[in-house]
């Protein structure tokens, strides 16, 4: 009677182990994924922020070589008569030295 006892779990216990290494399995595959999907994530980030340095970079360098405007004369006015409505016609405009 004792040898019929400790084999009637053995079945249940195999297909408990089985399963268990199934989803240990399962487990490492799916945490893989998530970390290369983490990688990835990181990696745009970094390309991103390196775009974003650079027109920054781009930006301030153009700010330091820009040259004052020469200030506005009478020359450079143009005249426009408002002909009614959302018409206005300019003049002087093509007499731009």
């Amino acid at each position: 009677m004792k040898d019929f006892a400790a084999n009637r779990g053995s079945a249940l216990r195999s297909l408990a182990a089985v399963a268990a290494g199934l989803a240990t399995i399962a487990a490492v595959i799916v945490g893989a994924i998530l970390a290369v999907f983490a990688a990835a994530t990181v990696a745009v980030i970094a390309v991103m922020t390196s775009a974003v340095l650079a027109f920054a970079a781009m930006a301030m360098r153009a700010r330091r070589t820009v040259r004052a405007r020469r200030h506005r004369t009478e020359a450079d006015i143009i005249e426009a008569r408002h002909l009614g409505g959302h018409h206005w016609v300019a003049y002087g405009w093509n007499d731009r030295s």
